[in-house]
């Protein structure tokens, strides 16, 4: 094998492994790599040596998910014996422990290659605020390359690293992903730790992973997320396998007074292009007035953030404002300004704005979104560096105010030739519906490289995790349908369509609203009705239970293939006043054909 076209995707890498190339080889073509970009603002602190020898050290592949990859991490993460600086020289200090993520990759395999350039303090949308040299955009050198992660993602949009570590509070995990042409996942706050990581925004921050595609970044998401006692922001998040996307999917997007672009059209009709795609794949696209999103995305820099932003400096900024960046200084300065009365007040107003986005988001399972409204360029920002940098948040500022989940992925090439990126947005622990949208759209470019992206097939039907059991539904829980949210607001994820054996008989029953269906086994008469098969964490079965009402229950449920899954059944008495539509075959069958319950006939 030639090592030097060797693609750093996982999967490629394993397979080399398998062949017979050691960890060495791929170590020391990560460097080759970075010598021939010959880029000096990607890193801040190399680790070569350290690296190499944790690749000698590396016996034989061993079945750990990321054994020999190499990656890099943002120099806000601590990495133990490498110097954590911020961007900033002065603050400059040396860990003896792994922030906690870090802890989980080196148990999974990975391989640190070195710390990478950022937004001092990850305070910017641009990567070009940092006193050392500044990261050149992977794609186009006059573009700026996207903070405050900036190093982050060039090192895997050059090639040099399989993935990366970068932060995430206002779209840092998510604006460099798209200006680079490569995946940015950011997902719901506390699934992955934030102990051993400098803070930003500490009630905002959350570590976020760059990769190529959508099927590493997800790996590397399940090698990380755990939860961790010692940080007091962390939450018991489950990570699932990714799984089919829903048959029903409602998928929201800035209706056309709301949606912001700002270069001549070009954005625009890029994104309309990937809509278009959604709605041919079957999901319903839904327009909504984006304007209280963008309410919130303008609070990040106002009151309780800003000052909470000042507060993770401490006192730097006023005992040694010299040793700040000039634009990082300018942005925090007036947070000296602000009291707690601002702060409380801006809590106020969020929750207020909050509530009207949840009442968006209700009539949806996802948004789709531009990752930015327009390119930046280097000039642009070196004439004004606080607008464009205000202008590329527009689509990210609010995501975290609003405990949303997210993944940025591009979506191939626009008419001039610069690459198009959307981002999947969800409500908090929906990141794996995010992602599984997200694998139907990923296209065009892998970075800067000439590598060709993988092919995705649809994805086979799933199965529960151990975590987890999976749940036949038979009427108002399935996709799309008004209870389908006491499966979603559980953790619950889509595995599969089925059938049941055809001896099932299916009823209209009485009450509502909502409509609901009860499925009785029957000796004689019965059908082959469909389901919908999702997976719950166990954790929340009680939950679940719970809110099942009478003549309805949870039983075992025969499927059309012999299998048997824990399903709904209805208790024989249940039908006695309900309606038999079992020759639908379907409770979306009946509901197609317009018909109504017993209860809703008598009533007319």
């Amino acid at each position: 094998m030639n090592i030097k076209e060797l693609p750093f995707t996982i999967d490629a890498i394993a397979k080399a492994y398998a062949e017979g190339v050691r960890p060495e080889a791929v170590i020391a073509e990560a460097f080759r790599r970075l010598e021939a970009v010959g880029d000096p603002g990607i890193f801040i602190h190399e680790a070569r040596e350290t690296a190499l020898a944790e690749a000698a050290a590396l016996g034989k592949p061993d079945g750990r998910p990321l054994w020999g990859v190499p990656y890099v991490a943002k120099d806000n993460i601590d990495v133990a014996g490498m110097p954590t600086t911020a961007a900033c020289p002065d603050f400059e200090y040396r860990p003896a422990d792994d922030a906690f993520v870090v802890s989980k990759l080196r148990a999974a395999g990975a391989i640190c290659l070195g710390k990478t350039n950022l937004d001092q303090f990850a305070t910017g949308l641009v990567g070009v605020r940092t006193p050392y040299p500044v990261p050149r955009n992977a794609l186009d050198p006059e573009i700026v390359p996207g903070g405050s992660s900036a190093g982050s993602a060039v090192a895997v949009a050059q090639g040099m690293a399989a993935f990366s570590l970068g932060t995430d509070t206002a779209g840092s995990g998510r604006v460099p992903a798209a200006l680079n042409s490569i995946v940015g996942l950011k997902p719901t706050l506390g699934a992955l730790s934030s102990s051993g990581v400098v803070p930003a925004c500490r009630t905002l921050d959350t570590i976020s992973i760059f990769a190529m595609t959508v099927a590493d970044a997800w790996t590397v998401f399940d090698a990380a997320c755990s939860f961790d006692a010692k940080d007091a922001y962390s939450r018991d998040i489950s990570v699932s396998d990714l799984s089919a996307v829903p048959p029903a999917l409602r998928i929201g997007v800035p209706d056309t007074k709301s949606l912001i672009a700002f270069d001549n059209g070009m954005q625009e009709t890029d994104f309309r292009g990937t809509v278009a795609k959604l709605a041919s794949s079957g999901a319903t696209i839904v327009e909504l007035d984006f304007e209280p999103f963008y309410a919130v995305a303008r609070m990040l820099y106002e009151g309780a953030w800003l000052a909470e932003r000042v507060s993770a400096v401490g006192d730097r900024l006023t005992e040694k404002p010299e040793t700040l960046h000039p634009t990082t200084r300018a942005i925090l300065e007036p947070g000296l300004a602000l009291s707690a009365v601002d702060a409380f007040e801006g809590q106020y107003r969020l929750k207020e704005l909050e509530r009207a986005c949840l009442n968006l988001l209700a009539k949806v399972d996802a948004l789709c979104v531009p990752t930015i409204p327009s390119f930046v360029s280097v000039k642009e920002i070196e004439a004004d560096p606080i607008g464009p940098n205000s202008l590329l948040g527009t689509y990210t500022n609010f995501v975290n105010l609003l405990d949303m989940c997210g993944i940025a992925i591009p979506t191939g090439t626009r008419a001039d030739g610069r690459p198009g990126s959307v981002t999947l947005l969800g409500e908090k622990g929906r990141d794996a519906l995010c992602a599984a949208v997200a694998l139907t759209l990923e296209a065009g470019s892998m970075g800067a490289t000439v590598w060709e992206r993988p092919t995705h097939t649809a994805i086979e039907p799933g199965a529960p995790r151990d975590s987890e059991i999976a749940i036949a539904v038979c009427g108002a829980h399935m996709s799309g349908l008004p209870l389908n949210h006491q499966l979603t607001d559980l953790g619950g994820r889509f595995l599969r369509a089925a059938h049941s054996a055809p001896e099932y008989g299916l009823y209209a029953l009485a009450g509502g609203p909502p409509a609901r269906p009860g499925m009785v086994r029957q000796a004689k008469g019965g059908g082959s009705i469909a389901l919908e098969v999702w997976a719950l964490p166990k954790s929340g079965v009680g939950a679940f239970l719970a809110g099942i009402p009478a003549p309805l229950g949870l039983g075992t449920v025969t499927l059309d293939d012999g299998s048997a899954v824990k399903g709904f059944i209805c208790e024989a008495h249940g039908i006695a006043e309900a309606k038999d539509i079992t020759a639908f075959c379907g409770w979306r069958a009946w509901l197609a054909a317009g018909q109504k319950t017993a209860a809703q006939e008598a009533v007319a």
